[in-house]
């Protein structure tokens, strides 16, 4: 495994709920999916913008790609948690659709926008 790609993490599957008026929603707490994943690259993108009207939120881009020849089952609907990036047991979300490169020569790989809010 190349060392750009020692990074792991977990993708949290959202559980598919419903709330009381009957609407679905996703549930990102017990009731998802953990799926732990390995040979992954996640680096700063698109830096950060800060809203400070009615509170104080930061968001912060990052670009996660992974290691040639591995494609992770990861959907925009699904959250992550990178070993090192984000605050305590903080989420990143998938900002996006997911980019899959499934080349014929081994070098597939997907890449994803990812964002932080804190």
């Amino acid at each position: 495994m190349s060392v750009l790609y020692a990074q792991s993490g977990v993708i949290i599957r959202p559980a598919t709920t419903t709330d009381r008026y009957g609407n679905k929603k996703r549930d990102y707490g017990d009731a998802a999916e953990r799926i732990p994943v390995e040979q992954l690259n996640v680096q700063p993108s698109g830096g950060s913008t800060e809203d400070t009207d009615d509170k104080q939120v930061t968001v912060t881009g990052w670009l996660l790609i992974s290691a040639p020849g591995t494609m992770p089952d990861l959907r925009e609907t699904d959250r992550i948690e990178v070993d090192g990036i984000g605050a305590d047991g903080q989420a990143l979300e998938v900002a996006g659709k997911v980019g899959r490169w499934p080349a014929p020569f081994e070098m597939r790989h997907i890449e994803a926008q990812l964002k932080e809010v804190a």
